[in-house]
């Protein structure tokens, strides 16, 4: 397995101004099958924007996984093992958290600490993992795709028509 990890540092106030659009991606949340079903993500008892300005500086991490150099990953897993790596980020950005008191680390995608379809939002009841819990940054109204391009000098590429791309990208970051 190949990885290339990137990082690049922004102003919070340049990142609201140039990459935040809630509206616009708040009605991509709304398409998506967790939308009002997981704590992490959308709808919020707050506004995004605020969350945001609570910080000064946004330290962006990518991971470029290199998929068409690794045989032992496919269509049928891919989900998994995309999983798996975000798994590690996430724990690489809570050690980060550690390192920098009072900074908050920012997912790629939405929690999956308690497994798909088993988060407690759905059923109007509190966390079950309160200390874990991260918003990513598009469900903070952060644009990946320009993040990605313009911060990390890396495009996205997605599945297309049942085939992988030749990389995945993972996008996370660290509020302080």
């Amino acid at each position: 397995m190949r990885i290339e990890p990137y990082t690049n540092t922004i102003d919070v106030e340049d990142y609201i101004r140039d990459y935040v659009n809630v509206e616009e991606f708040l009605e991509y949340c709304k398409k998506c099958r967790n939308y009002d079903k997981k704590w992490s993500c959308p709808s919020f008892a707050f506004d995004p924007i605020d969350y945001w300005k609570k910080f000064e500086h946004l330290k962006v991490y990518g991971k470029k996984i290199f998929l068409k150099d690794d045989e032992n990953v496919n269509m049928d897993n891919f989900e998994e093992y995309i999983s798996k790596i975000k798994a590690e980020m996430m724990d690489e950005l809570y050690e980060e958290e550690k390192k920098n008191p009072g900074s908050v680390a920012l997912g790629a995608g939405s929690c999956a600490y308690c497994g798909e379809d088993n988060c407690q939002k759905k059923y109007n009841q509190p966390c079950k993992f309160p200390d874990k819990i991260r918003y990513s940054i598009e469900a903070l109204g952060g644009n990946v795709g320009l993040t990605a391009r313009k911060l990390l000098g890396i495009n996205l590429l997605w599945c297309e028509e049942n085939e992988l791309p030749e990389y995945f990208v993972l996008v996370g970051g660290l509020l302080y």
